[in-house]
This record gives structure tokens, C-alpha cells and sequence, in this order.
């Protein structure tokens, strides 16, 4: 018996059988190195298949050297990479798990810089986001590309995967460049009409399931809705498409998704996109795709809605990516019946800006990526716990670090001044588009709850509470904001005991922890000061926005510039702008005087002014809260510091900090046991 019938309920594809309807969706890692597939991926892929993934679609896979967008990126065309599939399949596959290949071609949503080869599109039309101006490929090229395409399922094969997918159609990729008249300008055999630009795709389908025998699968991934611009494929168009690609009778799935780079957000929509938004595109695709399976994918992240979506009718399988880097255990965990224990997604979108600099990182799993290097499913509490380990600060460090030890079978006492957990994140989710990042935090917190924890809330401990008493402390005490006004463009300003910008003093001039934090009641006209450029000043901005005047005020190139890599940057200025926010960049703040305010343009020292300003909020800076660990450090406690107090830094790097201290643990009767288990199944 389960609590979610259908979603352990055996599927099918085509000719193969699944365990259960959970798919984990393809989605880049940056794990390799040398454009094949590696050990790291193996172990990461590996663990999702062990804790009940039923399928496993691998990260895209270049069928052309003229689609790679980064050094990351695996070659599905080059011969190296058979020995890379073996690696992974043989990590994969003894658990049940069907193991597919993606195969695809970005066209004009890239750029020429790592390949160094000019961009291949149906026309020459840039992509707004690269914005290099591409190649329109000639008919020779096209037949180059649909080998491409049939050589790389050929080596998928030969790797001894269980299928392989077509990509290219969703995501405004190639294929869906010659799908769509908005990019498809060709006058010849694959342009104008929709068969014609239906041309290629029958025929990369037709060859790729020449090549792939019928015991193994081919499925393709498309759109539901390209989204909302001119000549843009809606859900009508994409229903034609389906119906076209069920006719070929060569295919066994269809994974739906949505958005181009003109929209990336319909894509991978960050908090506070619901859960399930991609839902009705999808099922009108079922409707129409007489009979074959369906993945549907857009934040089903609960197995509630996922046994929903089952029951419904909506699709035949639920798609993952995000929440199952999140929580590796997602399937053990519902099968068991405790979803509650599931780590949340909560849509940070920090997945996404980690491959931009990295490899792949969730906000608060810190294992992603090392799973190699840890222990699954066995616990390794010991029967004599092996050190008494006091935490001080209840944000993302010190929740992770209490967590981790606990975990780890130490004895651990928990204290934060406040009336909550959550720290900082606590106050950034008082800014309704961001209320789900508390999931990071009370995520972590129900947890403490199974692993005897003691947690004493509204504590401000002392040294003296602690030293000699424990064998050691983790100091996450945080950071608080800087008020004095100055920027980073004036270093010697920040010297301890330097005077502040002119004016910071006054009443009417706040930090934007005493806006979300404390909730103060502020007057109708706002300006945010903004020299971090991350989502503080932004949640703040959108928190005050409500029946007064906003502006936001950055010395930054623009806005926001922190969102860049997590791609959201795009639909929070939208947000931002339909509440009435002014955004103004390339300024820092030369004085206030009651309700006048000075700026001062950063390229031409011209100086504007702002008035009436009824308050000004600083978004300046933290100063890490260090004191305790110096006076722990004093009285010859042992004492770790992490999070913010180290250095004020990213949710991320808090987790990190707390996970890595608390695995450090060590005692001289009493060592710690070799890698900490992850979150196991109870």
C-alpha cells in the first residue's frame, strides 16, 4: 500500500517498463571536464536512480561542433563519450532506472566563443540574449546536422543507454527555430509553410529511430507554449506539432516544457511561479498526442500534486530537475510516506547560477555534486554520542551545522536570540514573491525535531554560558547592516571610525533588516539605496512598493545585476516596474538633509537631487558579528565560526559553511566516523 497510488504505479515507454512515473529531467551539470561524461556524474546520477527514480534523462548533449554554449558540455557525437555512458550506466541501471541520452542543438541561443565557429541558425536572426548574428544554414549544413543527430543516438546505443531523446524543439533550440515562423524566414524546402518547417525534425526522427533498435526508446522533448510575443508557437501551434510528431509512429514519449530565451523564466520559473504553471499546456499536449506518454514538468515539487497530476489525467509521468537536486531522496521519501521530510525546492533558481561560474550547487543541499564522497541511506549515529557541540545562531549556518551534527550522532544544543529560526532568510521571505525561501530554514528546523535537538529560541547566550561547557561551539552569529552610507567606490572610506555619508544619521534613514526584519512602518516616499546589487534591496523595494514611491538607486551598471546568472533578473524588473518602482543606475549617494537627497552620477560626478524623500533605506553592506567567537576564542573554548560572521556572504555559502564545520567535529576519545550520511530514510 502507498500513500500515492499512481504515482507507484509501473509505466510505459513503448517497449520498455517503468518502476514508477517519477522522471528526473535533463538539466546541466558542468560535472565534466573533458566533454564526456564523468565520475561525478555517475555518482550524482547514480544516487537519484538508488533512492526510486524511475527514468533519467542526462544533461543535453552536443550533436555539432557548433553548439557549445560553454566548456561544459558533452560531445553525444564524438566517439570518446561510449566508455562515459558504460560509466554511468553501470551506476544507473542495476537500480531499475532507464538511462536516456538528450541529444540537441542550441542554434541561435548561443555564441561563437567556445566553439569559435560561427552560429548555425534557420536565419539570420540574433538571439536577445547572446546576440551574435547567425550563420543561415545551407541545405548541405542541414544534412550535416540531421547526421549529427543520427551519429550521436548511434553512440547512445553503443554506450548501452536504454534510449535516447530528441531536443532542439523546446526551449526556442534549433529545431524549434525552424518550427517557428517568429525565426524562420526560408524561402526553400524547410521554411513557410508548417510542413516545410515540420521538414527537419521528420527527418532527424525518421533517422534517429533508424538507428536506435526497438527494444531501446525514442522520445522528443517540445514546448506547450513558446510564450507571449509576436509570431511566437502558443499552445494551439504546439498541438499541431504533436499531432504531426505522433503521426510519424517513430516515437515513444513526449516531455513538454515551455519558453524561449525570449522568456526564460517560463522555462525554469523561479519563486514565486506556482507550482505546476506549466500544467494546462501540458494537457492539452496529451489530448492530442494519441496515446503517447506524456512528462509533464514546472515545479511539481510535493508527491502530492505530482499523484494529482497522475490522477487528473494531465500527463502520464511528473518531470523533475530542481527538486530532486534538492532532494536526492525525493521517491524513497514518498514511498515511505513522509513527505514531509522531503528538502523543499523553493525555487532560488541557485542551481542555475552555479553552472554559470561552476559546477552544479543547490542553495541547501550541500551535497550536490560530492555524492561520491558521501554515505547514502545507513545511518552513522553512534551509540555514545561523540562530542557536546554547542551552535549559537539559528539562520542557514548555524540550522545546517546543528542538523549536520546532530545527524552525525553528536549531542547538540542550539541557541538563538530570536523568537524564530530563519535568520536572515526569515526576514527576506516578509517580501511576498520570496515567503518560500523559508523553506530553507523550517525545512531544517522540523528536522532538529527528529534527532533530539535542543533548541532554546529567545537566548542571547554569553561566553560565559558556554566556555568549558561543551566541547565545542559553532559560532554562526551573523552579520548586520553597515549604516553609514558609503559605498564600494570609496574603499578608505569603510576604515573603522571614518565619518558617514552626511545625513545617514537620521531618523528617517533605515537598514533593510529594520524594513523586513522588524517591519517598521514607513513614509509614502521611499528611496533604497543599493550597493550589493543581490535581492535585498529588490525584496525591499517590492515590500514597500505597495501605496507608495519607490526607487531603487544603485551605483551598479544597472539594477538587480546579481540576478544575472540566476536568469530571473528579467521577470523581477517586470514585478518591480507594474508596482510603480523607479530604477535608477550609475549613482551613489553624496548627502541627505532631512528630506532632500543628493546623488552624484558615478561616470561624470554630476550631481541630481531627489525631493521630497520621506525615507531612505541603506542597502550597503553587512558587518559580520564576530564578538562572541572572540571572547569563546579568549577563554580557551574551541570555537568555529561560520555563515556571515566568518564573512557576510550567500545563503549558499552559510549552508556550506555549517554542513563543512560540523563534519570537522572531532574529539580526542571520540573521533568522528568517515563521511557523513546524507539525509537517509527513516
Amino acid at each position: 500500500m502507498t500513500t500515492y497510488p499512481a504515482l507507484f504505479t509501473p509505466g510505459r515507454l513503448g517497449p520498455r517498463t517503468t518502476r514508477n512515473r517519477v522522471w528526473m529531467t535533463a538539466h546541466a551539470t558542468e560535472f565534466t571536464t573533458d566533454h564526456t561524461y564523468s565520475d561525478a556524474h555517475a555518482a550524482y546520477y547514480g544516487e537519484r536512480a538508488a533512492n526510486g527514480v524511475a527514468v533519467i534523462t542526462m544533461e543535453a548533449t552536443s550533436v555539432h561542433p557548433t553548439s557549445q554554449p560553454r566548456t561544459g558540455v558533452v560531445l553525444a557525437y564524438d566517439p570518446a563519450v561510449v566508455e562515459s555512458y558504460r560509466k554511468v550506466a553501470a551506476a544507473v541501471q542495476p537500480h531499475g532506472t532507464l538511462l536516456f541520452a538528450q541529444l540537441w542543438h542550441r542554434g541561435r541561443e548561443t555564441d561563437s566563443v567556445v566553439s569559435r565557429l560561427p552560429v548555425w541558425a534557420p536565419s539570420p536572426v540574433p538571439c536577445a540574449v547572446y546576440r551574435e548574428i547567425p550563420h543561415e544554414v545551407t541545405a548541405a549544413e542541414i544534412d550535416e546536422l540531421v547526421d549529427g543527430y543520427e551519429q550521436s543516438a548511434r553512440l547512445a546505443v553503443e554506450g548501452g543507454l536504454d534510449g535516447v531523446e530528441i531536443h532542439g524543439l523546446a526551449h526556442g533550440y534549433l529545431l524549434g527555430q525552424f518550427l517557428s515562423p517568429a525565426t524562420n524566414h526560408r524561402t526553400d524546402d524547410y521554411g513557410g509553410s508548417a510542413q516545410n518547417r515540420f521538414r527537419l525534425v521528420e527527418r532527424i526522427i525518421e533517422r534517429v529511430r533508424a538507428v536506435v533498435p526497438p527494444h531501446l526508446v525514442v522520445g522528443i522533448r517540445i514546448n506547450g507554449d513558446d510564450g507571449d510575443f509576436e509570431a511566437a508557437l502558443r499552445p494551439a501551434d504546439w498541438v499541431e506539432i504533436t499531432r504531426r510528431i505522433a503521426a510519424t509512429g517513430k516515437v515513444d514519449y513526449l516531455s513538454v516544457s515551455q519558453g524561449t530565451y525570449l522568456d526564460r523564466m517560463l522555462i525554469y520559473g523561479a519563486a514565486p511561479a506556482p507550482a505546476g504553471y506549466e500544467l494546462p499546456a501540458t494537457e492539452r499536449i496529451r489530448a492530442a498526442a494519441g496515446g503517447l506518454p506524456v512528462i509533464a514538468v514546472g515545479r511539481i515539487t510535493t508527491p502530492d500534486l505530482a499523484e494529482a497530476v497522475l490522477q487528473r489525467g494531465q500527463a502520464d509521468f511528473v518531470g523533475m530537475a530542481r527538486q530532486l537536486i534538492a532532494d536526492s531522496q525525493w521517491v524513497a521519501k514518498a514511498a515511505a510516506g513522509r513527505p514531509n521530510d522531503i528538502r523543499p525546492c523553493v525555487g532560488a533558481n541557485h542551481c542555475i547560477a552555479s553552472i554559470a561560474r561552476t559546477s552544479l550547487a543547490c542553495i541547501h543541499n550541500p551535497d550536490v555534486g560530492r555524492e561520491a564522497g558521501t554515505v547514502v541511506a545507513a545511518a552513522t549515529a553512534t551509540t555514545t554520542p561523540a562530542a557536546t557541540v554547542a551552535v549559537v545562531g539559528a539562520g542557514p549556518a548555524g540550522l545546517r551545522a546543528a542538523l549536520t551534527a546532530a545527524e552525525l550522532g553528536h549531542r547538540v544544543t542550539l541557541f538563538e536570540q530570536a523568537a524564530e529560526t530563519g535568520g536572515q532568510v526569515r526576514w527576506l521571505s516578509a517580501a511576498e514573491p520570496y515567503r518560500e525561501w523559508l523553506g530553507i530554514t523550517d525545512w531544517m528546523t522540523e528536522q532538529l525535531r527528529h534527532h533530539d535537538v535542543t533548541l532554546r529560541l529567545g537566548h542571547e547566550v554569553s561566553a560565559a554560558e558556554l566556555a568549558g561547557h561543551y566541547d565545542t561551539c559553532i559560532v554562526a552569529t551573523g552579520s548586520v547592516p553597515r549604516r553609514d552610507g558609503w559605498t564600494a567606490l570609496r574603499p578608505s572610506r569603510w576604515a573603522p571610525g571614518s565619518a558617514p555619508v552626511p545625513g545617514t544619521g537620521q531618523w528617517n534613514v533605515y537598514t533593510v533588516r529594520e524594513v523586513l526584519g522588524d517591519q517598521v512602518t514607513l513614509p509614502a516616499s521611499v528611496l533604497v539605496l543599493d550597493d550589493i546589487g543581490d535581492r535585498r534591496a529588490l525584496a525591499a523595494a517590492e515590500y514597500l512598493a505597495a501605496g507608495r514611491t519607490v526607487e531603487i538607486v544603485t551605483r551598479l551598471p544597472h539594477v538587480g545585476i546579481g540576478l544575472a546568472d540566476s536568469h530571473d533578473l528579467p521577470s523581477v524588473t517586470g514585478r518591480l516596474r507594474r508596482a510603480g518602482v523607479r530604477l535608477t543606475a550609475g549613482f551613489e549617494l553624496v548627502a541627505i538633509d532631512e528630506d532632500r537627497v543628493r546623488l552624484a552620477d558615478v561616470y561624470t560626478g554630476e550631481e541630481e537631487v531627489r525631493e521630497p524623500v520621506d525615507a531612505v533605506v541603506l542597502v550597503t553592506g553587512q558587518i559580520a558579528e564576530d564578538g562572541l567567537l572572540r571572547e569563546l576564542r579568549a577563554a580557551g573554548q574551541h570555537a568555529v565560526a561560520v555563515g556571515d560572521c566568518v564573512a557576510p556572504r550567500r545563503v549558499f555559502d552559510a549552508v556550506w559553511d555549517g554542513d563543512l564545520a560540523a563534519r570537522s567535529i572531532t574529539t580526542a576519545s571520540h573521533p568522528l566516523p568517515g563521511p557523513r550520511r546524507r539525509d537517509h530514510a527513516r
